[in-house]
């Protein structure tokens, strides 16, 4: 006999499919609340929320931040256009400018997404293009996003296959310091880079990457551009990435936990590279609009006065050393840093072992048949570690991959 649940599944399940653009799979779940690191879906079942709309969610669900940023600017302004400016656009281009390092020189620009602000940044670097300095270099197995500019920035020749050609002149290598040295040269004009390969299962570059990347750019005049969408805002225990390495670059772009939720991407530009866009080279109709600029302007202030970014790195140390100490056959390695983790398994069953998390009530991630990611709100405490912990064990067990027991005293 047919419940009333399944019944209402099946019904959201048949509009999806009849309605939704064919682009992406089947989704987990429908939702309908959330609050702080927890949601449910519609029959009222409570999942531990250890992926955060992929890294977007820094403050959760429902963060009263983020309500009253959103309720207070919408009942003044929503939207302006870029023929004009607004007084949270200007506020958060400042705030932007200081947490990234760029100071006096650096500028800002505003748009909707991680996916454009790379598309501004592919821009960009053809700026610093020139007859004999034409190549603009990637790595294999990065993400860049999926329209056509940060696609062809993406290393993951599948994801391309269907809309070829792509844009040209992208070089893709691997991501070592042997291939790094053999390919900057004065031929190249930008080189891209995400500091740990989110999409990719949370993969860090090699120790000393990001930092001989500067030297070898710096020295041939090449834009190092880095991709902090996943990376950026606090996630891995600094405000950004390369902070971990010492280093500035010439450009980062940054997107997802930058406004809590709301749509919003921007591309920052350091010294030199703040002179190569000009007027009329590129714009957006919505970005930088007041709504999402006021709103991230709050979540940046919350996550700086609330000292989130401190909390990351303490919480993702706390994750490896809990995660390690279950001792399963099945998790090979811990990857990543702060509150963007990776675990990379012994066996191929990642999509079994996030269905098994599902059933027991956490969300979290198969980036591939063999890497499991993490990205949780930077504002989980002790109790969702605890709450994710044992979930993550009764997954673990499902798969038949259990803890190991306790040491008896």
């Amino acid at each position: 006999m047919t419940t009333e649940s399944t019944r209402q599944e099946a019904s959201w399940v048949d509009t999806f499919n009849e309605s939704m653009m064919r682009t992406m799979g089947q989704p987990l779940a429908l939702l309908t609340h959330g609050r702080g690191a927890f949601v449910w879906d519609e029959n009222e079942k409570e999942y531990l929320d250890f992926l955060a709309g992929i890294a977007v969610n820094s403050l959760g669900h429902a963060h009263p931040v983020v309500i009253e940023a959103v309720t207070r600017q919408v009942s003044t302004l929503a939207h302006v256009s870029n023929y004009f400016s607004t007084r949270p656009q200007l506020a958060l281009a400042e705030r932007l400018k200081r947490i990234t390092g760029a100071g006096a020189e650096g500028r800002a620009y505003f748009c909707n997404s991680g996916a454009e602000a790379n598309e501004a940044a592919f821009k960009l670097a053809r700026l610093n293009s020139s007859p004999t300095r034409s190549k603009i270099v990637s790595l294999k197995n990065s993400f860049h996003g999926r329209t056509m500019g940060a696609l062809a920035l993406t290393g993951k020749s599948d994801m391309q296959a269907p809309f070829q050609p792509m844009p040209g002149g992208v070089v893709h290598i691997d991501s070592t310091i042997e291939a790094l040295e053999a390919t900057i040269d004065d031929s190249v004009a930008a080189l891209f880079l995400e500091p740990i390969k989110g999409e990719a299962g949370v993969i860090d570059l090699p120790a000393g990457y990001l930092a001989r990347a500067r030297e070898l750019t710096e020295q041939h005049g090449v834009l190092l551009i880095l991709d902090e969408i996943q990376t950026g805002v606090g996630r891995t225990g600094r405000w950004f990435a390369y902070e971990h390495d010492n280093i500035k670059p010439d450009a980062v772009t940054i997107a997802k936990g930058m406004a809590g939720g709301i749509p919003i991407g921007s591309l920052v530009t350091f010294g030199w590279a703040s002179e190569l866009f000009q007027r009329g080279m590129h714009g957006s109709t919505f970005g930088g609009n007041p709504l999402a600029t006021a709103t991230a302007n709050a979540v940046l202030a919350e996550i700086e006065e609330s000292d989130l970014v401190d909390n990351a790195q303490r919480k993702g140390i706390a994750l490896h050393e809990r995660i390690a100490a279950l001792q399963s056959p099945l998790i090979a390695d811990i990857r990543g840093k702060g509150l963007l983790i990776g675990l990379g398994l012994s066996e191929p069953i990642a999509l079994k072992l996030a269905a098994a998390a599902m059933d027991a009530g956490l969300i979290i991630n198969a980036a591939n048949e063999s890497s499991i990611r993490m990205a949780p709100p930077l504002i989980i405490r002790d109790l969702e570690v605890d709450v994710f912990i044992t979930r993550f064990s009764e997954a673990l067990t499902a798969v038949g991959y259990p803890p190991a027991p306790p040491l008896s005293l």
